[in-house]
């Protein structure tokens, strides 16, 4: 079996500019293949984890949470060795991933503003994610963004300042306040941005502050290509410059330890002007085995060995 950790020098450059990649997970005509199957299979919700919840907020970006918790081949992705060895890397041998993520761009669209996430508290004022009292010094999630279909500037690829993930230029705890009016309707420095439906410049520490975006880097990437990356580094996207009919698709499944507590003391994700029940949620163990008993398991799988069932949401306490 292939060992896809990364080397001394990788992870130093890792350390160093707070991202990795980008890096194949499939070739381009698999992902191409795999992507034409499963938005079909994607259409039916009747196992989704949000699927009441979201349905009754009106809203999709929740919709979009978690869908590796009723697809199989979203169940095997976010477990492949070629994100989980790079991700153990940097994690240590007890990984989790708690969170995934849809982000389709349609010819059009706006871009994503410049951000950074700790807690994911910056849309409900409430932290996501806590790491332990040890590790007070670090915070965040490690990122793995894959590209379903062609990223880069025409299609609004991902944008990176390299190594501004040690320092955190906003504030969680402030409050954003959502007008779902405000999507494609706003220019800043120039570039159509926003935050669906928010403004992350309400979260900025120093409200005079703007990014260096002469130092930012544009992440262009193929159709099965993935890329790594903290939470904490600065990162934003363009628009989509709707030159092509194709969508940009990028799938985010998101990765802490599992000494960190997920959604700590709350039953529900309010974000984007609505709210669904984590009921049928679980964080999946992709790596070693779960240490924390603060934390609901939806299912563990051996690395190397992705599940391939659907899981059982809810089964309890770990």
């Amino acid at each position: 079996m292939s060992d896809f950790t990364l080397s001394e020098q990788e992870l130093n450059d890792f350390h160093r500019n707070g991202y990795f990649g980008p890096f194949d997970v499939y070739e381009i005509e698999e992902m191409k293949a795999r992507w034409r199957r499963e938005r079909l299979r994607l259409l039916d919700r009747a196992h989704a984890a949000y699927r009441d919840g979201a349905a009754e907020s009106g809203n999709t970006n929740i919709s979009n949470y978690d869908r590796h918790l009723d697809n199989a081949f979203l169940a095997d992705h976010i477990c492949n060795p070629r994100i989980v060895d790079r991700v153990a890397s940097v994690l240590g041998p007890k990984v989790q991933c708690w969170r995934s993520e849809f982000f389709p761009k349609y010819p059009g669209d706006e871009g994503t503003d410049w951000h950074q996430a700790d807690t994911f508290a910056n849309a409900s004022g409430k932290p996501q994610i806590v790491w332990p009292g040890d590790a007070e010094d670090f915070g965040g999630t490690l990122t793995v963004w894959t590209a379903f279909t062609e990223a880069n500037e025409e299609t609004g690829c991902l944008q990176f300042i390299p190594g501004t993930h040690q320092t955190m230029f906003y504030d969680e705890t402030k409050r954003m306040h959502y007008d779902p009016d405000t999507i494609n309707a706003r220019e800043k420095e120039g570039v159509r941005r926003g935050f669906f439906g928010y403004d992350y410049r309400e979260l900025q520490i120093d409200p005079d502050w703007k990014p260096d975006e002469g130092q930012a880097v544009s992440m262009v990437m193929r159709p099965g290509q993935a890329i790594m990356f903290w939470s904490t580094l600065m990162h934003a996207s363009l628009p989509h410059a709707g030159r092509t009919e194709e969508m940009r698709l990028g799938f985010a499944g998101r990765y802490v330890p599992t000494s960190v507590d997920v959604y700590p003391d709350t039953d529900q994700i309010e974000e984007y002007g609505g709210s669904v029940s984590l009921e049928r949620w679980g964080t999946v163990i992709v790596a070693g085995d779960n240490d924390n008993p603060n934390n609901r398991v939806a299912t563990e799988t051996t690395q190397g060995h992705p599940f391939t069932t659907r899981v059982r949401p809810g089964v309890g306490r770990a």
